[in-house]
């Protein structure tokens, strides 16, 4: 039986991909979601996946007709420069802090 060896490639944080794709949204639009997953390699009882590098980026175009761009720019800014959203911020941080401890 073959060895098989998988190699991992960085990828760049998702603070940084989030700045490259709003520097990159057309007029009228905003940033949904921006995910990157890396290198995978599955073994699943013999059946075996390699899948490369996948970026899933999702924007929603606002304007007249576009009811559902519209919507989801309105949920996804609802937070925007509103203090809640730095509290809910520090909450996910002191959680990411507690599970690390965890583990």
């Amino acid at each position: 039986m073959p060895v098989q060896t998988v190699k991992s490639i960085p990828t760049t944080s998702a603070l940084s991909t989030r700045s490259l794709a709003a520097a990159a949204l057309p007029a009228g639009a905003c940033n949904i979601l921006n995910l990157v997953l890396g290198p995978l390699h599955l073994n699943l009882l013999g059946l075996v996946i390699d899948l490369n590098r996948v970026v899933l980026n999702i924007i929603g175009q606002t304007g007249a007709g576009n009811l559902l761009g519209n919507l989801l720019c309105a949920v996804a800014g609802l937070l925007d420069g509103n203090p809640l959203g730095q509290q809910l911020g520090q909450v996910a941080a002191l959680l990411n802090s507690l599970l690390a401890i965890l583990q």
